[in-house]
């Protein structure tokens, strides 16, 4: 019994183009032709083509395949092989599946870093970007740090007061108005130190600290804050410095406090 290409296609369940393609990249043999020039496909063919279709449904790269056919090739180092990229493909959809799963709940926006899934509802447009581009520097611990800040953060109340003044900052405010704020923000930022050290020079603890890094978080800050605003939190870090400093001369320990300032 002799078979065309269509049929050895339909014989196997697959199509003419798959079997030129095996031909070409050398995992299937090409039969013989008659005189017409037509091929003439035997039953190894056939055995050959569903073995190759066998192997790729388990999901073995063609290459592998090919691999797997040579007399040396020991194909339990291939399965084994294999049944650990399936555990690494089954862990990052199960992975995938928890995060799609917080962003039906909380409606969080896909491309905000899984990490703030949960407190989405609780950050501006502003402050998702610049923790967009944290998540490149900040490893997962430091990541679940500041959401845990966000999400010990009641809203007005909990951080004194400024967060919506801060919020409507003017870029024009005056130095009095600023010097509150900045002040107000100070106490929040040590209190978040005290919680998690780290935070007083985040740049520094980061597992993959660059300069590349170090200048795409300050960007984000410029574009996200006016003037005003970028004058009150770089005052409220250098009296937090100042606090801490103080703090250490003193022999106290600033007392922690779920807030994250400003967010």
């Amino acid at each position: 019994m002799a078979w065309s290409t269509r049929q050895l296609a339909e014989l196997a369940g697959t199509t003419v183009k798959a079997v030129r393609h095996y031909h070409r990249i050398g995992l299937l043999d090409e039969p013989e032709r008659l005189a017409n020039g037509y091929k003439q496909y035997q039953t190894v063919h056939l055995v050959r083509l569903l073995q190759i279709r066998r192997m790729s449904d388990l999901g073995i790269p063609l290459a592998q395949i090919a691999e797997l056919s040579r007399a040396d090739e020991n194909p339990a180092d291939a399965v084994r092989m294999l049944d650990a990229e399936i555990d690494a493909t089954i862990e990052r959809l199960q992975r995938v599946r928890a995060e799609l799963a917080v962003v039906l709940e909380y409606r969080a926006p896909l491309e905000l870093p899984a990490a703030f899934g949960t407190v989405a509802d609780q950050l501006d447009e502003r402050w998702s970007r610049i923790l967009t581009v944290l998540s490149t520097v900040l490893d997962e611990q430091q990541l679940d740090d500041l959401r845990h800040l966000i999400a010990a953060d009641d809203g007005p109340e909990d951080d004194g007061g400024f967060g919506v003044e801060f919020a409507e900052l003017a870029a024009d405010a005056d130095a009095t108005t600023r010097e509150r704020l900045a002040r107000l923000m100070a106490a929040s930022i040590r209190a978040d130190q005290g919680r998690f050290p780290w935070l007083s020079d985040p740049i520094g603890a980061s597992p993959r600290r660059s300069r590349v890094a170090e200048e795409a978080i300050s960007a984000a800050f410029l574009e996200a804050f006016n003037p005003a605003q970028l004058l009150v939190l770089a005052r409220a870090d250098a009296l937090a410095r100042e606090g801490a400093d103080a703090a250490v001369q003193d022999g106290v320990t600033a007392s922690p406090r779920g807030a994250s300032a400003g967010m």
